[in-house]
């Protein structure tokens, strides 16, 4: 069988994340929505997204990459939320049966206000 070889990105929340005011805490998610946009973009990311009532309620989200596990992790470390330290980025390889996951081209919000406008 053949496999199809993908880089996975789990974003997590620290056990001890930066104590920071709401605003700032605010701006670096803005600014995380637009990088990850921004490898949408160009074309990196096969798909994206945040987790909803996860058990672990330090998974924030996960990410899934057209390139090698360490460029994932280069990208990563520019992320504005995991450079502050409100996110870490733990990176992997994922492997599933070729053809077995198909991946479609769709826009991704820069930001809060992009997303609450629909299309």
């Amino acid at each position: 069988m053949r496999f199809d070889r993908h880089t996975v990105v789990l974003l997590v929340r620290p056990s001890d994340p930066p104590e920071l005011p709401q605003d700032a805490i605010d701006r670096l998610q803005e600014t995380h929505r637009a990088h990850q946009a921004g490898l949408v973009e160009q074309g990196l990311v096969l798909a994206a997204g945040p987790f909803l009532h996860a058990d672990d309620d330090r998974l924030r989200g996960f990410v899934v990459l057209s390139i090698a596990p360490d460029d994932a992790r280069a990208l990563f470390a520019n992320d504005p939320a995991v450079s502050a330290g409100l996110l870490t980025a733990q990176v992997t390889s994922w492997l599933v049966p070729e053809g077995n996951v198909r991946f479609e081209g769709v826009p991704m919000p820069r930001s809060m206000l992009e997303a609450a406008a629909g299309d």
